[in-house]
């Protein structure tokens, strides 16, 4: 079911940053590279080893096609759902099939499936999964059969835990400790075993917490390392991020009901979902946290009489989410508090809970609906899966997935940025500026956006325009990178030499594996006249980056001049193999030195 209403999503391409994990991640295409995924901090965006190790080993398989990325996605997202309704089925809840293929087909899984860089949702389930069916049979906690010991024979035992067997919980451990080296939102999982454990057993003793200590312990080194990732290496800092404890409440509670509100009724899934306006002055944004907490009193008041099931799902539920309801600062909080990916395992807690009261009612305490309860149930799956069908359409390609998010959230500043890229790429300048003017006017702060802008006026040939928009971001970002090179682009084409190789060597001192500005060094040394500076340049340019076509291509044409034919023709046919489009008349130059 799931190859069969994934295959929109199969077939699509790359989007918003699969370039910094897949394209052009570097990383992916010498061994050296997958050396530094391992064992150096930074060289990938966030520090999961197995996620880019996956990469790399796809790359060498089917280099850049995006099939193959796609089609591992889904079927891990496949095989999680199996896992799921095989630990449900050992756990002896009812419904677990129903469960499984409701976590199979909600759209809501989408985002986490048809986006390539979120192969850290579907490979750290997988191994959470699999770390979590492991444990329960090291506990020898098995209900799915009559032979399954009962709990007064359980508690009889006084040496319990010498009947363990010590190899499946070495095995958890390893397993939890690859999902946490695919995506640290699992370091919730030792809590979610202890809730199995006093579920099931009736309660918890210390040699079971102690046994789960390395767990957490890895849990929590990893999870420190994530966290400060985000500040120093993606970006979590700065004004969106400073957030008062009592404004993180806020955001926490109505961030969990909005996702039960998304499980429920899964309408206008979006990419980007409006960032609300959180303000500690409002009396009713206060409902949220507080609703969410007197659900988990009510529950736990009513454990004796309605069981402890309910107070344990969406205790899984909340706790799996924690990571990512705004107590720690994450990227994505600078443009929404919510996304689908974010829910990818905790959803897993509210439908088992769900399936399984409804199955009870319809199958078990009202026999005469079992017909009419089956039907109920395949027209679920059926109309969730379309929803799937149709979700899957939208991650086509990143020009469909921004416009359809701007369709549904237009004051999504990030999608007339991204969008306006993608136009411009196909040609379509004055598109791409109509989409960066809606962004500086949603987000006027946006420094990447006015770079952008710059760099389109820059095409066009409007210098003087192009410089304001540029300053403007370096106003707002005195050390970003791309625009210093921005601004080399535009004295460059100005003929300003000096003042573009000053831009130039700022940008690289404040990036220093910037390969693009070191060519554009070179170009402009070129234009000076300085050959040998200019060649240095285009080797520390390739020394970053061997396969930019175009500074190949700017090599050969400086060997050409310095009289090095040889030189010349291997850096022309290498930019050639890459795709670079030769002027015919410097192929004709080179015709007699072949």
């Amino acid at each position: 079911m799931t190859m069969v209403f994934y295959i929109p999503a199969i077939r699509g391409g790359y989007i918003w940053d699969d370039d910094s994990y897949v394209t052009n991640n570097l990383n992916l295409r010498t061994l050296d590279g997958l050396r530094r995924i391992w064992f150096e901090i930074g060289a990938v965006p966030q520090y999961y080893p197995l996620v880019h190790s996956s990469f790399w080993i796809e790359y060498h398989l089917w280099q850049l096609h995006p099939f193959g990325y796609h089609m591992v996605n889904v079927l891990l997202h496949a095989l999680n759902a199996i896992l799921l309704w095989l630990i449900l089925q050992r756990l002896s809840i009812t419904g677990a099939w129903l469960a499984a293929a409701i976590f199979a087909l909600h759209p809501v899984h989408v985002e986490s499936v048809a986006w390539i860089t979120e192969r850290k949702n579907v490979l750290s389930c997988f191994f959470y999964l699999s770390a979590i069916l492991t444990y329960l049979r090291f506990c020898q906690l098995d209900f799915s059969s009559s032979s399954a010991p009962s709990l007064s024979a359980y508690h009889r035992s006084t040496s319990a835990i010498d009947r363990y067997h010590w190899g499946y919980y070495t095995l958890a451990l390893v397993l939890y400790l690859c999902a946490l080296l695919s995506k640290t939102i699992t370091c919730t999982m030792p809590a979610a075993i202890l809730l199995l454990l006093w579920w099931k057993r009736g309660r918890i003793g210390w040699r079971r917490i102690l046994l789960l200590n390395p767990h957490f312990v890895f849990g929590f080194c990893l999870g420190l390392i994530t966290v400060w990732m985000e500040q120093h290496y993606v970006g979590a800092q700065g004004e969106e991020w400073t957030l008062s404890f009592v404004e993180r409440c806020l955001v926490s509670g109505r961030a969990l009901w909005f996702y039960v509100g998304k499980l429920f009724w899964p309408h206008k899934l979006t990419f980007f979902y409006p960032r609300w306006q959180i303000n500690p002055g409002i009396w009713w944004q206060y409902l949220f946290p507080l609703a969410a907490v007197a659900v988990l009193i009510a529950l736990w008041l009513l454990r004796r009489k309605i069981g402890k099931a309910p107070l344990v799902a969406v205790f899984f539920f909340a706790g799996t989410l924690a990571p990512a309801l705004g107590f720690f600062d994450i990227y994505p909080l600078r443009y929404s508090f919510v996304a689908d990916h974010f829910q990818y395992l905790a959803s897993i807690g509210l439908i088992v809970l769900c399936t399984a009261v409804i199955t009870k009612l319809f199958l078990q305490r009202v026999p005469s609906y079992r017909n009419s309860g089956f039907a109920a149930f395949g027209v679920v799956i059926l109309i969730l899966g379309v929803l799937t069908w149709k979700q899957g359409y939208i991650y086509k390609d990143a020009e469909a997935l921004w416009r359809d998010t701007i369709l549904k959230n237009p004051s999504a500043w990030m999608a007339h940025n991204n969008l306006g890229e993608v136009l411009v790429k196909q040609g379509k300048l004055d598109e791409g500026i109509e989409h960066f003017k809606k962004c500086l006017a949603i987000e006027p702060g946006h420094a990447k956006a006015h770079n952008n802008l710059g760099n389109v006026y820059t095409m066009k040939g409007r210098l003087n325009e192009a410089i304001a928009e540029i300053e403007q971001a370096l106003s707002i970002n005195p050390y970003y990178a791309m625009a210093h090179n921005s601004l080399g682009n535009v004295y460059l084409k100005n003929n300003e030499l000096d003042k573009a190789i000053s831009e130039y060597k700022q940008a690289i001192a404040f990036k220093p594996d910037y390969a693009m500005a070191h060519n554009n060094i070179g170009l402009a040394y070129c234009n000076k006249g300085m050959l040998d500076e200019a060649i240095a340049e285009y080797k520390k340019a390739l020394a970053i980056n061997p396969n930019l076509e175009a500074v190949h291509y700017n090599l050969s044409v400086a060997y050409y001049y310095k009289g090095n034919y040889k030189l010349a023709i291997i850096h022309c046919d290498k930019a050639v193999e890459l795709g670079c489009i030769v002027y015919p008349k410097f192929l004709e130059l080179l015709k007699p030195y072949r």
